[in-house]
């Protein structure tokens, strides 16, 4: 039973023959003496609820005085538990007017976050109606306590530098005298108009913004020299340079054209570091204490090297900015090209956004002149690209029944003479063997019978197995009209192969793909072969391709997605400018009755003019990029609340709607999603609205789930 004595509160009684314990006694916290000079510590605290990004005020102990430092790791005290957060500034007062509590301790004395990039990460969670620590989870890679203790680097700044923190190269200082890098002629950009005066204004210290369209991917003006060209101008004009790519391919391949100007890599002495999660967490913390130190003043990278700390940041690099790659997919999912632009904005360093193709937002860079186009004339463009032609069905009619053959009798003429001159690339929109199936009497497509997934065959010999679950459909019959014969709807890159194969015996056939047995292949020697891979995997042939086959246009350029013509377009051209150009024999096919503004586009290679009609069209229907949008995705009570608290005079409302699967089936939670529509003045504003509304939601602890995507990638 529970004795409650005056005064005391209830007590649980010993055991017969058991000592009573001494009462507890609450542990007050040691006394503690503050800092002398800046005693009061705004960390950024790692919180996931929305309500509570801010930053919070502590204590700054006597003990942790050298160490707790502006940008160092931290670990504090919040709500009974110790947490992880990064120290941003110290100040002499506190604004809270009761006790501060001290910080626990200082994990690192390593300043890992830079005032650039805090502003940078704070720009970006308004931007996206994110929190600033999801944003840093994102730009400040996680600690690894062996890399951090190796020896640095002599003239390296840093947390053992007196220059840490207050100008030093982690800090924005000076990375170097400009005659540390080599003087280059900027031929590569000869062939644009505009593209030298890029390079001599940035070389001069000026910020210029320009939108590049590139013609080569092989030779040497190939598009990773003229990038590496262009950094070393920068590096001629005492700044730092910053290279964002979608993948380690990419990443070597830029890193080898900076060592061909004599720019080395930090492990050998030079300015240029590798930032690609790809290499593992010591690589990856080893190239990013390297900058944050000062001793790399380039920066190569794949999509989170974006928030890189370079110092003195003069140039900014995006390639292939449609590349999917480029858009993060955790919260609050922002995209390569508007972090850099914001980062441009911000530290008044010169922007490059460059492709083969033209995604609408990089049109909408230019045409709203926020940056100016580089492109070449169109004489330059004939002459450097190899001749395109579309086997349409209208094209190939003269065929007959064979027009209708995946590989029809030109292009089938185009490989066997092209094998005689060197490497040939076919490109299929899809990988693995065949994955899509479908009911050969009714065509209706082919569905498991426990989940009703997509069934595909993974080999030719084995029986046809389920895309979601796995399962095998060994007795598959149809469900609309009973039948038990299948037939290929989508044939993939693997089963291409083996068609090429008994099609061209004795002849090499090399795959390229993520699923494929051998993976992704960076290149391919100038020996005849053919090499089938899918969009994004092609490999590079150092003398360029004889020819090119662009097999299921009307596959690549179906959707109904925002973007799927322009998109269908750069992926075309990525593969054509592998090719040799028209002079030396070069040729591309597109087989199949693909869209017809894409392949028009591709015929004329014009992806501005492609670019510049969709955006066209997007601003009659208001759609982004003319406009800004916010997507509001959850269950219906939690997003009808969120909508209920904004209060914005110019926003549209769409929605909410049921979300579907790509499929166009319900899903399995019963989730709706809503649509915010402003003009693009009102895009600030429509962002902080959200935000704000979300916080509240969190602070009040309201049922339910809600996510939010600003520009979301997947509107359509």
């Amino acid at each position: 039973m529970t004795d409650v004595s005056a005064g005391s509160g209830p007590e649980q009684p010993t055991l017969a023959g058991l000592d009573v314990p001494a009462p507890r006694r609450p542990r007050t916290p040691p006394s503690l003496t503050p800092a002398a000079s800046l005693p009061v510590a705004r960390v950024c605290v790692d919180l996931a609820p929305p309500h509570l990004d801010r930053t919070f005020e502590y204590l700054v102990p006597e003990s942790l005085d050298d160490v707790a430092r502006p940008g160092v790791r931290v670990k504090v005290r919040f709500a009974g538990q110790d947490v992880d957060g990064w120290l941003l500034e110290r100040t002499a007062d506190a604004e809270h007017g009761g006790r501060l509590l001290p910080l626990r301790r200082v994990v690192s004395a390593e300043p890992v976050l830079t005032p650039q990039v805090a502003r940078l990460a704070r720009a970006v969670a308004e931007r996206w109606a994110g929190t600033t620590a999801d944003v840093l989870r994102l730009a400040v890679p996680p600690r690894h306590a062996r890399v951090e203790g190796e020896p640095r680097e002599a003239g390296a700044g840093g947390a053992g530098s007196d220059e840490a923190g207050t100008g030093g190269a982690g800090a924005g200082g000076d990375p170097g005298p400009a005659g540390a890098a080599p003087a280059v002629d900027p031929s590569a950009w000869a062939a644009y108009r505009g593209g030298v005066a890029f390079c001599r204004h940035v070389a001069d210290g000026g910020a210029p913004r320009a939108v590049w369209s590139a013609l080569h991917a092989v030779g040497e003006h190939r598009w990773a020299v003229a990038v590496a060209q262009a950094v070393a101008a920068c590096l001629r004009g005492g700044r730092g340079a910053l290279v964002v790519v979608p993948d380690g391919r990419d990443v070597d391949r830029v890193v080898r054209a900076l060592a061909e100007l004599g720019l080395a890599g930090t492990g050998a002495g030079g300015p240029v570091a590798r930032l690609v999660a790809e290499d593992g967490p010591a690589a990856r913390y080893r190239a990013f204490l390297a900058t944050l130190r000062g001793t790399a003043r380039v920066v190569v990278g794949t999509r989170a090297s974006a928030f890189a700390p370079v110092a003195r940041l003069g140039l900014a690099v995006v390639w292939d900015d449609g590349d999917g790659q480029h858009a993060e997919p955790r919260a609050p999912y922002p995209h390569v090209r508007e972090v850099l632009a914001l980062r441009s904005e911000l530290e008044g360093c010169a922007l490059l956004v460059g492709a083969h193709g033209r995604t609408v937002e990089a049109q909408h860079l230019v045409e709203t002149g926020w940056a100016r186009e580089v492109a070449a004339e169109r004489a330059v463009v004939r002459a450097s690209t190899p001749r395109v032609r579309a086997l349409t069905s209208v094209e190939l009619a003269r065929e007959g029944p064979a027009a209708a053959a995946r590989l029809p009798g030109p292009a089938w003429r185009v490989l066997r003479d092209a094998l005689a001159a060197g490497p040939v690339l076919v490109q299929t929109p899809r990988a693995g063997y065949v994955p899509v199936l479908a009911c050969g009497r009714c065509r209706a497509a082919a569905r498991c019978a426990t989940c009703h997934g997509p069934l595909g065959l993974t080999t030719g010999g084995g029986a046809p197995s389920c895309g979601w679950c796995g399962r095998l459909a060994t007795g598959w019959h149809c469900g609309e009209c009973g039948a038990t014969a299948l037939r290929s709807v989508r044939v993939g890159s693997e089963r291409t192969a083996e068609e090429l194969g008994r099609a061209f015996p004795g002849v090499t056939v090399r795959v390229s793909g993520a699923r494929a047995a051998g993976g992704v292949l960076g290149e391919v020697p100038d020996r005849p072969a053919l090499v089938v891979a899918t969009p994004g995997a092609e490999p590079v042939a150092p003398g360029g391709y004889a020819a090119a086959v662009l097999l299921d246009a009307a596959v690549a350029s179906a959707g109904t997605r925002l973007g799927a013509e322009s998109d269908a377009l750069r992926r075309w051209l990525a593969a054509a400018a592998l090719v040799r150009p028209a002079g030396d024999g070069g040729q591309v096919l597109l087989v199949g009755d693909g869209l017809v503004r894409p392949t028009q586009a591709l015929v004329r290679w014009d992806p501005a003019g492609l670019a510049s009609r969709e955006l066209a069209e997007r601003a009659e229907l208001r759609l982004p990029p003319a406009v800004r949008v916010a997507a509001v995705t959850g269950t219906r009570d939690a997003v009808a609340a969120v909508l209920g608290r904004l209060d914005l005079p110019d926003v549209e409302v769409l929605g909410p709607v049921p979300v579907q699967t790509p499929d166009g089936g319900p899903t399995l939670d019963p989730e709706v999603r809503a649509l915010l529509r402003v003009p693009v003045a009102a895009g600030r504003a429509l962002a902080q609205a959200v935000a704000a509304s979300v916080a509240i939601r969190s602070a009040r602890r309201e049922g339910g789930t809600v996510r939010v995507a600003v520009d979301p990638v997947d509107l359509l």
